[in-house]
Formats: structure tokens, C-alpha cells, sequence
């Protein structure tokens, strides 16, 4: 190899190098030159324990994103086998069958509009105990809950999925440090300037 070490100078170096067996893969390279003898210690090592690490995140991630996958398909299909659909006077998704989180949500608030209607704003707590429409309000209320349960189901199957994704970039971004890094150090700062 030659090296030019500047436009009216140029000096040509030999390198040698030894691998030494048994270990993390160190190397010692010697480069000679027409000044004398330049030692170098080069050590390319592997992080075992980040490599197990990333593995590991990267297998948890794949297990919340399917988890998550699996929960969402769940409920939405749960949800469309009640051939639920939303009421043509809702805010949003009238006459949609309810099999998401925003057609449960719409359906769940039009329920809530045509009980208090019925109750004349009253929720099931504020009516007399005798009244015909507190049975009315119950019912209201359980299948406003039911669905915001959906809801709730529905975001932890988001948010599951959403970890994952993440816990896969964190675990591919592990296994990518992991890699063997080679680090350089000269062996004395005295035959380095003197081969310069």
C-alpha cells in the first residue's frame, strides 16, 4: 500500500496481522515503514448481551402486534355478529352497522340523547325509584356501557399493536448495535508520530 505523505514526499508501508484464537477476535497489526515499526491493536467485539436483548424486543414486539391484531378482529367481528346499527339521527355514522370503535362510540351517544330524552334529562340515579322510565334508563345505561367497553378494547388493541411497532424498530435498532464495532489504538504515541 502507499501512502502519500505529501506532494514531494512518499513512503511505502508493509502491514502484517496477527488474529489471535481464542479470543473475541482481537488483531494485532504491525505496519512498517521506512521510519521503523508502527504496532496497532484493533479489537472487533461482538455485545452478546445487546444481541440478546434486541432478540428479545424484537420477539415481544412481534407477540403485542399479533396480540393486538387478534383483539382488534375480536371485537369487530364480536360487534358486527350483534348487527348492530348506528340510529339515523346520530351525529356521525348514521345507518352504519356499528363494527369499530367510532360507530360503537356514536351509537353509545345517540342511546344516551334518546335516554335523557325519554327521562327529560334525568339520568337513572336522579329518577324516583317508582318511575316506569328508570327500567328504561337501566337498559339505556348497560348498553352504553357495553359499548364503551368495546370502545376501551378497541384502544388497548391499538395501543398494543402500537408497542409493538415500536418494541420491533427498538429491537432492530438493538441488533444493529450489536454488531462487532472494530475500535483502532495505536500501540505507543511515540512510534505513531514517528512513522507519520
Amino acid at each position: 500500500m502507499v501512502l502519500a505523505a505529501g506532494p514531494e514526499q512518499r513512503r511505502f508501508f508493509r502491514c502484517a496481522t496477527t488474529v489471535h484464537p481464542g479470543a473475541a477476535q482481537p488483531v494485532d497489526t504491525t505496519i512498517a515503514s521506512e521510519s521503523g515499526n508502527v504496532s496497532m491493536s484493533t479489537t472487533a467485539k461482538s455485545n452478546g448481551t445487546v444481541k440478546v436483548l434486541g432478540i428479545v424486543t424484537v420477539i415481544a414486539g412481534l407477540i403485542m402486534v399479533i396480540a393486538g391484531g387478534i383483539t382488534w378482529g375480536v371485537v369487530t367481528s364480536n360487534l358486527s355478529a350483534e348487527r348492530i346499527t348506528v340510529a339515523e339521527d346520530a351525529a356521525n355514522f348514521a345507518g352504519q352497522p356499528v363494527n369499530s370503535p367510532w360507530t360503537a362510540f356514536a351509537q353509545a351517544d345517540i342511546i344516551n340523547h334518546h335516554a335523557l330524552g325519554i327521562s327529560e334529562g334525568k339520568t337513572y340515579a336522579e329518577l324516583d325509584r317508582e318511575d316506569p322510565v328508570r327500567e328504561t334508563m337501566m337498559n339505556a345505561s348497560f348498553l352504553r356501557a357495553s359499548l364503551f367497553t368495546s370502545v376501551v378494547a378497541f384502544g388497548v388493541a391499538f395501543f398494543a399493536f402500537g408497542v409493538g411497532i415500536v418494541s420491533i424498530i427498538v429491537g432492530w435498532a438493538l441488533l444493529k448495535l450489536s454488531k462487532p464495532a472494530e475500535v483502532g489504538a495505536p500501540a505507543s504515541s511515540a512510534s505513531q508520530s514517528a512513522a507519520v
